[in-house]
């Protein structure tokens, strides 16, 4: 297993976002920057009003919605998209054929290719095709996340039959069928005129130790991407393209690969598939980077967004790029937490863009941030279709911990420090440890009431009894307010760590049992046997719900 390596920015940890997932993380990204920069952030529900003149797809649910104000003006986004980003070219890059034709006429390299109408007959397709070499590329022409975007195509029977596959199995009628270019896949993020990150796509993979097994493998680089905050819902999954991958290699998943082996799992880069996300901006060629920055400049009212790019290959003497998709709603949750190189900070630049008035802010904004579920309860719950965020503590955070260990564990005693906390202005949390004792997070803006703190937890009126304080300084982002956790006796505390020695045991068990049922579920559905005689298992189910709907009847 390769070891993960990226560097992640210090004011945007894995507990910072933990409270938002998936697009939610795009959003809460660029609106945590603007609110720590000092600017009034509100959240939105779709049917607040506010976003009925911006394209935003349809129902979003809250957490993708939101402005940010400063004194002069406000600022409606959806998700990292921002008001300065006109419909109009939002509706371009949905259009994979409007956008290519607008690169090429601004001569922006894009790959050859035609677009099909739902009107024109997969053989129509086929015979047009053949103006084009094969390998090629079927995508919608509509699509997104990578659905339905079938790659390096051999021949016109694997055209057949990925047309039967785009159109009558996804639904997806109006297709592309263009060149298909052999190289490595990038999102450059661009704004107006610079690129600001980018990051190579490599589709999902693993490397032997030599010790594992492909299916240990999997599961084992499954486990590393549920720690990453992007990556935690993109797994790898186990399909009939990972296995047609796996015996291109000459393996199965019970094979073993040696040390340092690669193998592909999958053809497409998307994240989504299990793509690993891997900081190149520093290495890219200005020659690319002017490319995306060129795409980006081709559409009007674009301003900023990712441009999707492959550098083609297939010719040693001279390498070369070729736009094959934009995105004016980038997902930029790749390039926030890199498997492997450093994290780039996209929502730094977005709020330099939108209110550049605030770039002198940037020394001195709030290391603080807010639980985004707690902000989007009244809209979860419908009670209201807007919320106003807390302003920011402003200025330069202290932070100490204290380690308090005594007979500390009283509720009283625990509720007297965050009064007293929440009285001086100060934040943080109370965590209570196994081994009896309790560790008090406190931050705030003035150094003095931090680092005195000390002197108001031994003043205490209480039969409480301390035996000793640790403190250090605490530099980690602080979440606004403060929060107890749950406590427990020392009895219980024993009686959970002996508990906890007999489940690990028990679980070790089940792992390999689950393993090896996983296996052997896989390699069912996926056998010829399974599939002829799906039919029949289909028709034993009417025969099932037919006698139960007679039961229920008579």
């Amino acid at each position: 297993m390769e070891s993960i390596q990226s560097i992640s920015l210090p004011h945007l940890t894995s507990e910072t976002v933990k409270g938002a997932r998936k697009t939610k993380l795009c959003a809460y990204a660029v609106a945590l920057e603007g609110w720590r920069r000092g600017l009034k952030l509100k959240w939105y529900t779709i049917d607040s009003g506010k976003f009925d003149n911006m394209i935003t797809f349809g129902v979003n649910p809250p957490g993708r919605l939101f402005s940010l104000s400063s004194e002069g003006r406000t600022h409606y986004f959806f998700r990292t998209r921002g008001d300065k980003v006109t419909n109009e070219a939002v509706e371009i890059g949905s259009d994979k054929d409007e956008t290519k034709i607008l690169l090429s006429k601004a001569g922006v390299p894009v790959p050859e290719g035609h677009v099909f109408s739902e009107n024109v007959s997969n053989e129509e397709i086929l015979s047009l095709s053949t103006e084009i070499n094969f390998p090629v590329v079927l995508k919608p022409l509509n699509g997104s996340l990578g659905n339905g975007v079938i790659t390096n195509i051999r021949n016109p029977i694997e055209l057949k039959k990925a047309l039967k596959y785009v159109r009558l199995d996804l639904g997806y009628l109006e297709v592309i069928v263009e060149r298909y270019v052999p190289g490595d896949e990038y999102r450059v993020y661009v704004v107006e005129d610079k690129v600001i990150a980018a990051y190579n796509r490599l589709p999902a993979r693993i490397i032997g130790d030599g010790n594992l097994t492909i299916f240990e493998l999997i599961e084992l680089k499954n486990k590393e991407r549920k720690k990453n905050p992007r990556l935690f819902s993109c797994l790898i999954e186990i399909d009939q393209e990972t296995l047609d991958f796996i015996n291109d290699a000459g393996y199965d998943l019970d094979s073993i690969p040696g040390k340092g082996e690669e193998i592909y799992l999958k053809e497409k880069t998307n994240v989504s598939a299990g793509g690993d996300p891997v900081d190149v901006t520093d290495e890219l060629d200005k020659e690319i980077k002017q490319i995306a920055i060129d795409a980006v400049n081709a559409v009007p009212g674009l301003y900023h967004g990712g441009v999707d790019i492959i550098i083609d290959t297939s010719n040693p003497e001279k390498q070369s790029g070729v736009v094959i998709e934009l995105n004016p709603t980038a997902q930029i949750g790749g390039i926030l937490f890199p498997v492997k190189g450093r994290a780039r900070d996209i929502p730094s630049a977005i709020i330099d863009y939108y209110f550049p008035e605030t770039k002198e802010n940037k020394k001195k904004k709030s290391d603080f941030y807010f639980d985004l579920n707690t902000v989007l309860e009244p809209l979860q719950s419908r009670s209201a279709v807007e919320v106003e965020v807390s302003p920011a503590p402003i200025g330069k955070v202290h932070g100490r911990k204290y380690k308090i260990s005594g007979s500390v564990r009283s509720v009283r005693f625990q509720k007297y420090i965050k009064k007293e906390a929440l009285d001086r202005n100060l934040h943080g949390y109370i965590n209570s440890q196994m081994d009896g004792s309790i560790e008090v997070i406190i931050a705030g803006t003035n150094k003095d009431v931090v680092h005195n703190f000390k002197e108001i937890i031994t003043q205490h009126e209480m039969n409480v009894k301390i035996k000793k304080i640790t403190e250090e300084n605490w530099k980690e982002p602080v979440k606004v307010g403060f929060e107890i956790s749950e406590g427990m006796n020392l009895s219980s505390i024993k009686s959970v760590e002996s508990s906890l020695k007999k489940m690990e045991k028990e679980i070790k068990k089940v792992e390999k049992e689950k393993r090896k049922l996983e296996k052997s579920s896989i390699q069912i559905e996926l056998s010829n046997s399974w599939k002829y005689t799906s039919i029949f298992r289909k028709i034993s189910t009417l025969f099932n719900i037919v006698a139960w709907f007679k039961k229920v009847t008579n």
